[in-house]
């Protein structure tokens, strides 16, 4: 996959049980910093919905999406990108903007984001960041990346190195195997599937003589990821709900999915005319009983991989707070998924959380007096949200809304 070049000027980046709530207090950030509402939770919460919410509320939001998936153009089902008509005429950006054939790093997309964070706040707007992707997330929060580390040390190649260590650059497993033999410290810290960091791991230490995790000690582990040390004053809401719940909600916006069209969205990828893929079938002896049996293990293994990412999600989410000393405001959603009605959302997460944001702009003369408080927020039941995306609903995205480009009004 081919890297992206920023085109934005660069700018100065464990386990716990869920329901814990979120008890830490950073230093309150440098006086000046302005103000950016950020949007966590795991797959199935309510992010996107929650966000959208808030433009009934206050005046000025704009949505920029922090997810690793939706920022791709393209397979618009299976990332559950928010449809223009459900964005209710809210500003999104960050949607569909990059060619799935370019990686799109941690880097990236601070360089991209920065700039649009400013242009909402230079109109006097309120940017609201939505994502599943932490890691996103912690870019933006923190003024060192481990990227920016990399870059600035020249001549890393570990193509030049691998005949040495015996070891192949498109071997992964063995690659991340020669990781936890040298440094198992930084090896602890990344998945196993992170290939482009566990290469730049293995770079820099054989381009430095250094461990990798010797290079963030001392400066660079005290600001990384850290609010205290953020370019923006940030109001953290953590829209989150009980695990039986997610995982229901999981399961079924997999089965919407499937109905929305999933299966032809993939299908559509390989550009393969129906004779050819019949004949295929015919060829390999895959008849109709073959094919209902493969796609019911795939669906059951989408929706079992799709329940431990939410898991994985939800630690990082404490991980954050704890370690990280984020102050996460914990929102439990779960009432809100019994109810029947649109009231059951409105109360239990979007009233707590206009009160949290309501609070935290209140020393801002300019957006407090923007506050749009009079309205009471959407009459519809809230859009299941997630790491693929934010949408689940029973009704097929239009072939009109099938990319949806970034949108501002």
């Amino acid at each position: 996959m081919a890297h992206l070049g920023a085109s934005a000027a660069p700018l100065p980046s464990p386990d716990h049980d869920a329901g814990e709530e979120a008890s830490h207090s950073p230093p309150p950030p440098e006086k000046g910093l302005r103000k950016v509402v950020v949007v966590m939770g795991a797959t199935g919460a309510g992010k996107s919905r929650l966000a959208i919410d808030l433009a009934s509320h206050f005046a000025g939001v704009e949505v920029v999406s922090a997810d690793s998936m939706q920022v791709y153009g393209g397979l618009d089902v299976l990332t559950n990108k928010v449809p223009l008509h459900e964005q209710k005429g809210v500003p999104h950006h960050l949607l569909s903007v990059i060619d799935p054939s370019v990686e799109f790093t941690c880097r990236d997309f601070r360089d991209h984001a920065v700039p649009i964070i400013e242009g909402i706040l230079d109109r006097g707007g309120l940017p609201v960041i939505v994502g599943g992707t932490n890691f996103y997330i912690q870019a933006l929060v923190s003024p060192f990346l481990f990227d920016d580390m990399a870059q600035d040390i020249e001549g890393l190649t570990l193509n030049d190195h691998l005949d040495e260590i015996g070891l192949d650059n498109n071997d992964e497993a063995g690659l991340y195997e020669h990781l936890k033999k040298i440094d198992p410290v930084a090896a602890q810290r990344i998945h196993p599937n992170n290939h482009r960091k566990i290469k730049r791991y293995l770079e820099l230490y054989e381009s430095t003589g250094a461990l990798p995790s010797d290079l963030f000690q001392g400066q660079a582990t005290e600001k990384w990821g850290r609010p205290s040390n953020s370019r923006f004053d940030c109001c953290f809401l953590w829209v989150d709900a009980d695990l039986h719940v997610l995982d229901r909600y999981v399961n079924e916006r997999v089965d919407c999915m499937i109905d929305d069209g999933l299966l032809d969205e993939v299908c559509n990828i390989y550009d393969r005319e129906a004779t050819y893929t019949q004949g295929l079938r015919q060829a390999i002896g895959l008849h109709d009983d073959n094919l209902k049996g493969l796609l019911d293990e795939a669906v059951s293994q989408l929706k079992a991989n799709t329940r431990r990412l939410v898991r994985r999600q939800r630690r990082r989410l404490h991980r954050l707070n704890k370690y990280f000393e984020w102050n996460l405001h914990h929102i439990d959603a779960t009432e809100a998924f019994y109810g029947a009605t649109a009231d059951s959302w409105n109360m239990k997460a979007v009233k707590p959380c206009v009160d949290i944001v309501r609070d935290f702009l209140s020393d801002d003369t300019i957006l407090a007096s923007r506050d749009g408080s009079s309205v009471t927020g959407s009459p519809r039941m809230p859009v299941i949200t997630g790491y693929f995306g934010e949408r689940m609903s029973g009704s097929n995205t239009s072939k009109a809304d099938a990319t949806v480009k970034e949108y501002n009004v």
